[in-house]
């Protein structure tokens, strides 16, 4: 509803009354009230806008009120004897359901405000310009509760639908936000403005039988009809009811009964029973990228020669009989399409990301929630001055689980060292997931948001860079790097239309929505359509006009608003925002996207990537995928631009041409960045020599607790270097368990595998008079909810991770990670056995030649069989380890003197014959160590196998203090069964 200088006003838009008074204020509370410019309030019936009754609430007018739970309070202004008329100091009180005045609540101050609180019926605020603010109780007026805001002069007040906060402006246009930090809930970034169509007149034909058709004339689309239903809007429903066969139909005979008639006929037993001819087709969409076979399954071919060759063969033909040019929807290149990883009963191990990925650039898997950020994250790893950021912070000592900052230089140093092997963003998805504001701001997939995924990758965007700034403000109080990298340095200026008032304000900015301005045929003609740099200069300078307060007019007037730039950063990141077709039409422009724009006074700017929206087909799910000229982040110049598409873990280079082609029925971009030219190839890798380690040497502890049988390492004598030896073990639980589907043949598929979350890692000395003495020894507190602790196999019982309960030292996963991926950076070299899973679920890649795993040196390829460490232990060091649980400390332990005996049996050169050895006695044994043995048993099988196993070799050194079978650890423990979570044969 809304009131008109008419004295007329509208209804929803459906109905019109002509009125007899000036309504200022309006509203609903069983009746619509109505406020006059005469200080009265009019009750409207709701059916047949008549006036019902009228109340005089004040004596000159009406300057607020409102209406909730029956009862109507209003603020007004009564004739002054001197000069104009002035702010009551009360507020009156109306019982709309006993239609009668109650006593008014008396106020301090000119009351100018008044809202009532939604959860409480007889609750309100009354507010004064001065900022004087009282909550008043209609029921117990005498109460008073005062509160004075930091302000000039409040224009208006607004209490918030939850009743945890209060807001009201000032004359500077500034909104104040009042309440309690820890209550107050509200979203940052508001859902865009969607405004209805203009209607367009049609044109009047006079159509006759002597006028020729083409006088109508055809209509003209330039956009998708609305009948051409997208992906996202089609929903799997049930199939038809079968007809009835004709059989039946004939030998239908009517049957009586009491209550009803019915039809029935002898089943003819066509088909059998409960069995339907399936009647939808899927359509295909050309050929499809068929998933590689599992790694398992190669392994065990005779010729793996052959094999290999025959599995890259493939993987290139299918990628390049993909159509690049011209492609339509129906058309779109197979390297575009969905990528979806296929399990085995060996989880995600055993699926051949190689097969997609050919190049020394690492994908990211998508079985994760949220991964549909993975291309931006990729889009950010290869701009230079973004990585640098994330990196230079990730080395310092910020510790704060929320960081995305830290996580995101992770993130790219992992990408870094991968190489080309796959990787995911477990860590950094995690951790986005846990902050509240990317839940209100519905950018996660699980809370099923209503918005496309370009929507969300650019509300995701700005969302990212915020929050960059604010993890990098909150550690360092320079901004001066960041600004430089992210910050558009504006002012915006206010000005009045009426007086020309103007107001300056800083306008910094960390992101440029692309806006379109409407082009009429006459504009075409005369100018040609805008090209992106046109388009760009207005988004970033763009003029606007809002209705605002003016301090020189007093009043709300018109506000014009314009945003100088004074700086630009050196990254551009922009949102493409395409919500038209002729916006879309522009973009479908052959070379419309340039790959360089000039800036002035700063420079050349030249295209990193961008994320685009692929839309693959009618009963495909869209997806984002991004193109990347990686030749800007390489360290040395390079001849020619790398463009390379990253469709998760799929990547393939493409030509210039290809990225920069779009289709508004399949590719449209959403996101873009642009870097300074002068910062090419700025790849900084100093961050590895100011790198904070005081983490490594001082024992952290979120519940108070002292790591047991651990000792933090010296900062003089044992500080990690490049060649350090450490053994490491860790422990996991499940987060959740793995979903299988059941085919109608019996067969099981794995939809999605067991999540693993770390749950205890220990880290030993490798070297020198302590070696084999844990100096980490983390219990990691999980927030997630377990759902089996594996006390089995990993020796943790229920309230071990809790700090409330836990008698271990907990800490963060952050904390435990960054101790982990500090050791990787000094240059440690990592001990322990079946190492590459556990790195896999701790999120961090280490490279080959910092890891020595027990697993590859008593192995021998032909025999396709991996030891169990307990195996290993029992035969090689004649002990019995892992018999109840396993402990992290022990088979860390353990790992360390195999590596130990394997380089006696190095140095006597008698490796092959001690594996060939190893062997037949495994297949001797099962491959397991005996069960429960007496002691007898078991010294006669120590001198037998002892002696067979030492010949030839020196004697195991001495491993210095806790290397006993049982010292420092948990008791010994029986050979048990391989957990068929995440343990695999090799533990």
């Amino acid at each position: 509803m809304a009131g008109t200088p008419e004295n007329h006003w509208d209804v929803l838009m459906f109905c019109q009354t002509f009125t007899e008074e000036y309504y200022t204020k309006m509203k609903y509370c069983h009746w619509i009230c109505a406020g006059t410019s005469t200080g009265s309030v009019n009750f409207l019936d709701l059916d047949t806008l008549r006036k019902t009754n009228s109340w005089k609430a004040h004596a000159a007018g009406i300057n607020d009120m409102d209406a909730r739970n029956n009862y109507l309070v209003t603020c007004g202004s009564s004739p002054r004897p001197y000069g104009p008329p002035g702010l009551d100091f009360f507020a009156n009180v109306f019982d709309l359901r006993a239609m009668k005045q109650l006593p008014p609540i008396h106020f301090s101050g000119a009351a100018a405000f008044i809202q009532m609180y939604s959860k409480m019926s007889t609750t309100g605020v009354i507010a004064s310009h001065t900022g004087r603010i009282q909550v008043i109780d209609l029921m117990n007026p005498n109460t008073i509760n005062l509160h004075q805001a930091n302000i000039t002069h409040m224009l208006n007040l607004v209490l918030a639908p939850s009743g945890e906060a209060w807001a009201f402006t000032d004359q500077d246009c500034t909104i104040h936000l009042f309440g309690s930090r820890h209550k107050m809930q509200f979203t940052e970034y508001s859902n865009p403005v969607e405004f209805a169509d203009e209607r367009v007149a049609l044109p009047i034909v006079d159509v006759n039988l002597d006028a020729p058709l083409s006088e109508v004339g055809m209509p003209y689309y330039r956009e998708q009809l609305l009948s051409a239903w997208p992906s996202n809007g089609l929903y799997e429903v049930g199939n038809l009811l079968p007809e009835i066969d004709g059989d039946i139909e004939s030998r239908l005979v009517e049957l009586h009964t009491r209550h009803f008639t019915l039809d029935k006929a002898p089943n003819p037993r066509k088909v059998r029973r409960n069995q339907v001819d399936e009647k939808r087709k899927i359509e295909s969409n050309g050929a499809a990228l068929v998933a590689p076979r599992f790694l398992s399954e190669k392994a065990r071919e005779t010729d793996s020669h052959i094999s290999n060759e025959r599995r890259i063969s493939d993987a290139v033909e299918a990628l390049n009989n993909a159509a690049l040019a011209g492609s339509t929807k129906a058309e779109v290149p197979i390297m575009y399409r969905n990528v979806e990883i296929k399990y085995s009963k060996f989880g995600v191990d055993d699926f051949d990301f190689e097969y997609y990925n050919k190049t020394h650039y690492s994908g990211l898997e998508t079985h994760i929630v949220n991964s549909y950020t993975n291309p931006l994250l990729q889009l950010f790893k290869f701009t230079p001055l973004i990585r640098n950021l994330a990196l230079q912070h990730a080395a310092t000592s910020c510790l704060s689980d929320t960081c995305l900052l830290c996580e995101m230089g992770f993130l790219f140093d992992m990408l870094d060292k991968a190489g080309g092997q796959s990787c995911q963003a477990t860590n950094f998805l995690k951790t986005f997931s846990s902050i509240p504001d990317a839940a209100r701001c519905q950018l996660l997939e699980e809370h099923s948001p209503p918005s496309t995924l370009a929507q969300m990758i650019q509300s995701t965007t700005r969302f990212f860079l915020e929050r960059i700034s604010g993890d990098f403000r909150r550690f360092s109080s320079d901004m001066t790097q960041l600004n430089q990298t992210l910050a558009i340095d504006a002012l915006s200026s206010i000005r009045c239309v009426h007086c020309h008032n103007e107001t300056i304000r800083p306008g910094a900015t960390y992101l440029t929505d692309l806006v379109y301005q409407p082009l009429t045929i006459g504009d075409r003609i005369r100018n040609g359509l805008p090209t992106f740099s046109q388009v760009l200069k207005a988004s970033i300078e763009r003029e606007t006009q809002t209705r605002g307060w003016c301090d020189r007019c007093r009043r709300y007037q018109q506000l014009a608003t314009r945003k100088t730039v004074n700086g630009v950063p050196s990254v551009l990141i922009i949102n493409t925002a395409l919500k038209s077709a002729e916006a879309s039409q522009l973009w479908a422009r052959p070379k419309w996207l340039p790959q360089q724009i000039g800036v002035i006074v700063e420079g050349v700017y030249e295209l990193v990537g961008l994320v685009a929206d692929i839309n693959s087909g009618e009963h495909q799910k869209s997806h984002l995928v991004s193109l990347v000229n990686v030749a800007i982040s390489e360290k040395e110049p390079t001849e020619k631009d790398q463009w390379h598409l990253f469709n998760d873990f799929l990547v393939r280079k493409v030509s210039e041409d290809e990225a920069l082609r779009f289709a508004s029925s399949w590719k449209v971009p959403a996101v873009l960045a642009y870097q300074i030219q002068s910062a090419s190839h700025t790849v900084d890798d100093s961050w590895k020599d100011s790198l904070d380690t005081m983490l490594l040497y001082h024992n952290w502890s979120m519940n108070n607790r002292i790591p047991q049988n651990s000792r933090a390492l010296r900062p003089d004598t044992e500080a990690p270097r490049p060649g350090s030896y450490v053994a490491i073990d860790s422990e996991f639980v499940a987060l959740q368990q793995e979903e299988i589907e059941i085919k109608a043949d019996g067969d099981r598929e794995i939809i999605r595998p067991t999540r693993l979350g770390l749950a205890r890692v220990s880290v030993l000395r490798g070297t020198g008079h302590d070696e084999g003495e844990p100096f980490i020894n983390d219990y990691i507190t999980i927030t997630d909810d377990v759902v089996d602790y594996l006390t089995k196999y990993s020796g943790l019982q229920p309230g071990d991770l809790d700090p409330r309960f836990s008698t271990h030292a907990l800490v963060p996963l952050k904390v435990a990670y960054k101790k982990l991926w500090l050791l990787l950076n000094l240059g440690c070299v990592f001990i322990g056995h079946g190492l590459p899973k556990d790195f896999r679920t701790i999120n961090i890649h280490v490279p080959k030649s910092q890891v020595v795993d027990t697993v590859d040196l008593f192995y021998i390829r032909a025999r396709q069989r991996k030891l169990s460490l307990r195996f290993l232990a029992w035969l090689l060091l004649h002990e019995d380890i892992q018999q109840e649980t396993h402990d992290s400390i022990e088979d860390a332990r353990t790992a360390l003197r195999l590596w130990r005996k394997y380089e006696e049996f190095a140095d006597a050169g008698v490796v092959e014959a001690k594996l060939e050895e190893i062997y037949r006695e495994g297949k001797k044994w099962g491959y397991k160590p005996p069960g429960e043995m007496s002691g007898q048993a078991t010294a006669v099988l120590g001198r037998r196998v002892g002696r067979s196993m030492e010949s030839g070799g020196r004697d195991s050194p001495d491993l210095g203090v806790g290397m006993g079978s049982r010292v420092a650890t948990p008791v010994g423990r029986m050979a048990g069964a391989v957990s068929e979570f995440f343990e695999s044969p090799l533990r």
